[in-house]
């Protein structure tokens, strides 16, 4: 039996199995890969890859309703949220179109002698992206978009309850035009993922995922000595230090934790909020979350649809009541429906118990209360994560110390949910290596090869 299956989380139905790919098609995958590497990747221009790129955006947006309404069968995620994620996988792909010719010119060096001196961007070769499933298309626009434009051809393994919105990834790419063997979706396994990351044809591999994979594929890659970029998880602090609109700050709070139906990397899970703050924005910030309708993905007023699936929902129900044993309060929610989660607000959590350096991966917020900017940051500093970080005052050169003091891979000051392609995205600590979106993510998997050329 596959794993790779799609299994409504709202209803708990199996609609479909998917068998995995045989260890001959995924020879066969591998072959055609490295061809494209040594030819496609060589001989075509950035100009042309670029187009090809441009036509997988479009493909997205006519697309749009299909490809939503996939995912929400897949992972449970509302049907407003699903079309969102759509039109953002496509705006990912757009901006490596667009960007083309700026990230692969060549960039002068200064040099101490005479002639002239390049850094030359070529690809890499083939790469394997693992991805997850809590945001199908995007995460893999992230990655894919950018390594295409190189010339790098991508094998790609989604998460198996993503079969089939992994098949439609693929689909778009090979409607756009990219050749055979430049990107190929793949049902495999664990076992034969180590096996790709091990063939000397692959020369690296990104993952989106959890510690636990991220541990044992940069495992993998580093015995066979192959790049990787892991971007893993976050518990993402949201420090409330002043405000001139209190009801303001505290709905982006409930936004950032909301998304998604809380299951997102860079979500902001611990709310630091200064003393005087406190008591009123625990108030508003319970009534938002616990009001937050819950129910099918595809009703229009839905907020928070299914976890992933009962499992995941299970493990979330664990945290929040192991947490309330070691002497949390429970404020509201809490407890689940089969997949469903409500909005549920923890306090008084401290550094002897689990749940204070735990990722909730779900609709659950952890408030602190705080008497100063110093202890705001330490508490946000005190995580083995460090992925983003959301900083809301109404002093600006506070918000500058705050930002310098994170450890964090990015800070975002008096706002929220403000990914866009331009930006970089990645953390540092147990939250990953490397960085993906922006014209760094373009950086990652290429050969920046020196032309020295005499006088």
């Amino acid at each position: 039996m596959s794993d790779y299956k799609v299994v409504n989380p709202a209803t708990g139905q199996t609609l479909a199995e998917y068998p995995l790919t045989t260890d001959a098609e995924l020879e066969q995958a591998l072959a055609s890969a490295y061809e494209a590497a040594k030819g496609w990747a060589h001989t075509s221009a950035v100009s042309e890859r670029a187009g090809l790129l441009r036509r997988v955006a479009e493909l997205h947006r006519e697309r749009r309703d299909e490809l939503a309404a996939t995912i929400v069968r897949e992972m449970g995620k509302p049907l407003e949220a699903a079309l969102g994620e759509v039109d953002f996988a496509a705006d990912i792909t757009e901006f490596y179109a667009d960007n083309a010719e700026r990230i692969m010119k060549d960039e002068p060096i200064d040099i101490l002698a005479e002639g002239t001196a390049v850094i030359r961007r070529s690809p890499l070769g083939v790469l394997l992206g693992i991805m997850p499933w809590n945001f199908p298309y995007y995460q893999v626009a992230r990655f894919a978009a950018p390594n295409l434009l190189v010339g790098n051809p991508i094998l790609l393994k989604h998460a198996p309850q993503c079969p089939e919105s992994s098949a439609a990834i693929e689909d778009m790419y090979r409607t756009a035009g990219f050749p055979d063997g430049a990107y190929t979706n793949l049902y495999i396994t664990n076992d034969q993922a180590a096996t790709v990351i091990a063939d000397p044809r692959v020369q690296g591999v990104s993952v989106t995922g959890s510690e636990r994979a991220g541990s044992a594929v940069a495992e993998v890659a580093g015995r066979n000595l192959k790049k990787v970029v892991l971007e893993l998880g976050g518990s993402d602090p949201f420090i409330l230090l002043s405000t001139d609109d209190l009801d303001a700050a505290v709905q982006a709070a409930a936004d950032a934790r909301l998304d998604n139906t809380g299951q997102s990397c860079n979500a902001a899970k611990r709310f630091i909020v200064a003393d005087d703050l406190y008591e009123p924005f625990v108030e508003k910030f319970t009534a938002i979350l616990t009001g937050a309708k819950v129910g099918d993905p595809f009703a229009e007023d839905t907020v928070l649809g299914p976890l992933s699936s009962e499992l995941a929902a299970q493990r979330l129900q664990e945290q929040v009541d192991k947490a309330v044993a070691q002497g949390a309060t429970l404020v509201a929610g809490g407890t689940r429906d089969g997949a469903f989660f409500p909005g549920t607000v923890l306090t008084d959590v401290t550094p002897e118990m689990d749940a204070y350096r735990e990722e909730f991966f779900g609709p659950v917020g952890v408030v602190y209360r705080v008497r100063d900017e110093d202890e705001a940051v330490r508490i946000a500093n005190d995580t083995p994560f460090g992925l983003g970080s959301y900083v809301f005052t109404t002093d600006a050169e506070q918000a500058e110390r705050i930002a310098d003091k994170i450890d964090a891979g990015m800070v975002y000051v008096n706002l929220v949910l403000a990914d866009s392609p331009e930006l970089p995205f990645g953390g540092v600590k147990r939250s990953g290596t490397g960085r993906e979106m922006g014209l760094l993510a373009a950086d990652e998997f290429v050969n920046k090869k020196l032309v020295r050329i005499g006088a």
